[in-house]
């Protein structure tokens, strides 16, 4: 499991942890039912607080990613490939959002816009 945290960025650190989680088990380089660090392992690993680790965790399991069994760790649950696939389109929705609301305050027109997108769709 590769987590990298940027100190400068807007994201507190848990919310970085658990995106990055998240976005592992939704690509498919975390399977299901394998069991990651324990909180303390993970931010022992991190450098940061076990506070951090503890609410990246429990957000985690909030939103079905994993779950922990006492004694035993947490694993990757197993997920519904619709509903993460649904989440994660409401994500890019939210990004997209927050793109136009900025463009326009740049005066970038749409056809700016989707030109800028075009490009990066096009590198991958």
């Amino acid at each position: 499991m590769d987590i990298i945290l940027l100190n400068t960025a807007a994201q507190p650190i848990y919310e970085q942890i658990r995106k990055q989680i998240a976005e592992q088990i939704v690509n498919g380089q975390l399977s299901v039912g394998e069991q990651l660090p324990s909180i303390r392992e993970l931010a022992k690993e991190l450098k940061i607080s076990v506070i951090t680790t503890k609410r990246a965790y429990k957000e985690l399991e909030n939103e079905g990613f994993i779950d922990t069994v006492p004694g035993k760790g947490t694993f990757v649950s197993i997920l519904d490939k619709e509903a993460l696939l649904k989440q994660k389109q409401e994500g890019i929705k939210q990004q997209i959002k927050q793109m136009v609301e900025e463009s326009k305050k740049a005066d970038i027109t749409l056809e700016q816009l989707i030109m800028l997108i075009s490009q990066y769709y096009e590198e991958d």
